[in-house]
This record gives structure tokens, C-alpha cells and sequence, in this order.
């Protein structure tokens, strides 16, 4: 991409997700030239490739949706002034030349220049936290899954999930009225999931083992069968047969070289005020990358922290003027036929 003047874009938002979407959609409502670069084949981040068929409940206004479903409505929405969108690239470097604009160089050469960027890249490449035993890799994409897709595949079948945060408690939900049987064990012995889920679960045909691990597998032909169970406290082993296991250990941060441009960063996570500024001028961070005082984790902050760091990087591109508010009721029928006036 050469560095030709209708290059230059106001905005540039590094990670498709829902936070990247929704700011793609208020950035392009707000008159900036918008460009949106992901590094896997297609919008929507870990919702699609993850969850397709979670259904997610804690978005006002919608009372449940699957995954699938909200990633189609975001990257329409997304699309309504036609920003650029830029797939299977991974921003490694930045640069400021002299007269502020910056430069993004992708794993594959391609430059990119801009005003400001928006990090949006959710914890950057996600790489789920493998279950610690040395034959798991034998089963692995076979019947030991950390990212499950669809459920039907559990159809009739005894599961066994690994875990104890938010991802483990609503696999043993969605699957309870499923599977044959649902067994979860978790390390230690309160929950760090949302506490209506957990009680949900608890109340549930579910069978809950705490605080107990996964402590060896047994089977053939790269199919587990069978897996050991060890109570931490107590030492105890007992031995459960298996169709089917899930482990939600997290995911392990990867930003690649994002880490490295210089942003105040702590556990991982890149620093920003309340304008969801970073540390560089011009570089914003929303999303689950982004961390600030009282942060909300959820969806529902990324569309507000969206459209907080897109006010900030009109304000840092014309600073001289006054950012008047703006909502979607305001911008005409006739220019946008998606609104109402």
C-alpha cells in the first residue's frame, strides 16, 4: 500500500470483535474515513470461533442471542458507512513519522497509515491453557476440547468439563438439557463464574466436583475413555468414564509484538484512562485488552469504551474543535436509510 493522500484513514481499529465492530459503526456515524484490520479470516473475533452457538444474555435490550447471531447483526452494523476492512493481517509494528500520522506494518509488509488507531484486540491471539498432562496431546481435537463448536456433537454423551471460571459454567448449562450426563470439576472450591450461573448449575442434574482435578487419561486410538479425578485437599483418585471432555483453563495473552510498542501495560493488559487513552498520544485501547479502574469485562462495555475512545481520536485529530454529542436519532433518514430521524 503505497502512501498515497485517500490512504491516509482517520481511524484505524486494530481487531474485528464486537468492541472493534461497534466502534467501526460509530466511527463511520461520526463522518471518519475508517479502516478495520483482523488477523483471522473473518469479523466478529472469538464470539464466531468460540461461542457460535453460546447464547449470550447480557447485552440491554436483547434478551438472548447466540453468538452466530449477534456477530452477523455487528458486522452489518458495522458495514453501514462502508469502512475498510483489511483480513488476515497482524499489525506488528508501529511508527509516527514527523507530521504525526502513524504507520502500521503487517506480518505481510503491507503499510497502513492513519490518524489514531483503536486497539481492539480482545487479549490478542487467544491460545486456550492446555490441560498440564503430558499424553493430552494424544486426544486433543479428537474428544478432549478446549474450544468447542457445536453442540449437538454432545448429544447423549457423559461430558466432563474442567473448570471454574464463567466459559466452564455455561458449557455445563448449555449442555445439561444435552448431554446424557454432565460432570464438572474444578480445583478449588468456590467459583469464580457469575453467581446466578453457578447457583443455575448447582441446582441443575449437573454433578459438580470440587475441589477436585483432572489428574490422568486413559484411552486408545486417540479417543480418551477414561480420566482420573484427584481431590486436592484429601489426595483421594476415582476413576470416571468419558465420552466426551471440555477444559476452560483461560487462554494465555498473546499481543505479539503490540507489547512492544512502548504503551504502559501491567499483567498484560495495556493501561488507559478514562478516555480510553493509552500512554501513546493518538493510540487508544478498548475491549478486553484495555485496563482501567473500575473495568467492566463485558460485551456491553466494549460498545461503550467503543464509542468513548472514537470521541477521543476526533478530539486528538481536531483538537481545536468542540466534540458536540451525537446519537444515532440525529443523523438524517435521507443521508442514512437506516435511521429514524
Amino acid at each position: 500500500m503505497g502512501n498515497q493522500p485517500n490512504d491516509l484513514h482517520d481511524v484505524t481499529i486494530i481487531g474485528g470483535g464486537p468492541a472493534g465492530l461497534f466502534s467501526a459503526f460509530y466511527s463511520g456515524m461520526r463522518e471518519m474515513k475508517t479502516k478495520v484490520i483482523e488477523y483471522l479470516p473473518f469479523l466478529g473475533g472469538k464470539v464466531p470461533y468460540f461461542y457460535p452457538e453460546k447464547i449470550i444474555r447480557d447485552i440491554g435490550g436483547i434478551p438472548q442471542i447466540s453468538g452466530e447471531k449477534l456477530t452477523e447483526q455487528l458486522v452489518e452494523q458495522a458495514m453501514t458507512f462502508h469502512p475498510s476492512v483489511v483480513l488476515r493481517e497482524q499489525c506488528n509494528e508501529l511508527e509516527q513519522l514527523d507530521d504525526g500520522t502513524f504507520v502500521l506494518t503487517s506480518d505481510n509488509g503491507n503499510r497502513h497509515f492513519t490518524r489514531t488507531v483503536i486497539l481492539a484486540t480482545g487479549f490478542g491471539t487467544l491460545k486456550s491453557v492446555k490441560l498440564d498432562l503430558s499424553n493430552a496431546y494424544e486426544f486433543e481435537g479428537n474428544n478432549l476440547r478446549y474450544s468447542p463448536k457445536r453442540l449437538h456433537q454432545y448429544k447423549g454423551k457423559h461430558v466432563l468439563i474442567s473448570g471454574g471460571g464463567n466459559s466452564a459454567v455455561d458449557w455445563a448449562n448449555e449442555l445439561e438439557a444435552i448431554a446424557e450426563q454432565v460432570t464438572l470439576v474444578y480445583r478449588k472450591n468456590d467459583f469464580s463464574g457469575i453467581e446466578s450461573n453457578v447457583s443455575k448449575m448447582k441446582h441443575s442434574t449437573v454433578e459438580v466436583k470440587t475441589p477436585y482435578f483432572i489428574n490422568g487419561l486413559a484411552g486408545e486410538g486417540g479417543q480418551v475413555t477414561q480420566a482420573e479425578l484427584k481431590n486436592v485437599e484429601t489426595g483421594e483418585t476415582e476413576v470416571l468414564s468419558v465420552d466426551e471432555i471440555i477444559v476452560n483453563h483461560g487462554f494465555e495473552i498473546d499481543l505479539g509484538h503490540i507489547g512492544q510498542w512502548g504503551m504502559k501495560m501491567e499483567n498484560g493488559s495495556i493501561q488507559v484512562n478514562g478516555k480510553m487513552e493509552t500512554s501513546i498520544p493518538g493510540v487508544f485501547a478498548i475491549g478486553d485488552i484495555a485496563d482501567y479502574q473500575n473495568k467492566l469485562p463485558l460485551i456491553a462495555g466494549g460498545f461503550n469504551e467503543g464509542p468513548i475512545a472514537v470521541n477521543s481520536a476526533k478530539k486528538y485529530i481536531h483538537p481545536d474543535k468542540e466534540l458536540s454529542h451525537l446519537f444515532s436519532t440525529q443523523v438524517g433518514a435521507c443521508h442514512h436509510p437506516n435511521f429514524v430521524e
